[in-house]
């Protein structure tokens, strides 16, 4: 399950490249959706740590948010980062009119790189250990 939790968070390394390079040529919407897969990419290698996996992203929203933020493991700003992810990248994929701006897209961003370096910072600590 390292192998997979490792997998993940280089996954979710990939997308927070993807989010930049398409918030510096103006993509903000693209940006956006590339913000909220690495969150949700990076808590999926949490999962995969506790050989855990979820089909709807919904679940996997719950189940971080029951067992790492109520347990006070990260702060409760993960839960909102995650879930205004999940929220603004679902408006932007699937309302037709949804209007995205650069602040919006930069502030998605910046909560992805953030919530990124939480978990890998758990990750490596918990590897050590």
């Amino acid at each position: 399950m390292r192998d997979l939790s490792k997998y993940r968070l280089d996954r979710a390394t990939e997308f927070l490249s993807e989010a930049e390079l398409l918030f510096q040529a103006g993509t903000f919407k693209g940006s956006i959706n590339r913000s909220y897969y690495a969150i949700f990419t990076a808590v999926r290698a949490l999962l995969a740590e506790e050989e855990k996996d979820f089909k709807k992203h919904s679940a996997v929203i719950a189940y971080f948010r029951q067992y790492y933020i109520k347990t006070k493991i990260f702060d409760k700003k993960f839960s909102d980062y995650i879930g205004d992810a999940f929220e603004i990248r679902n408006n932007c994929d699937y309302e037709d009119f949804y209007i995205v701006s650069r602040e919006e897209a930069e502030i998605q961003y910046n909560h992805a790189v953030e919530f990124y370096k939480a978990i890998k910072n758990f990750l490596e600590v918990r590897e050590w250990n």
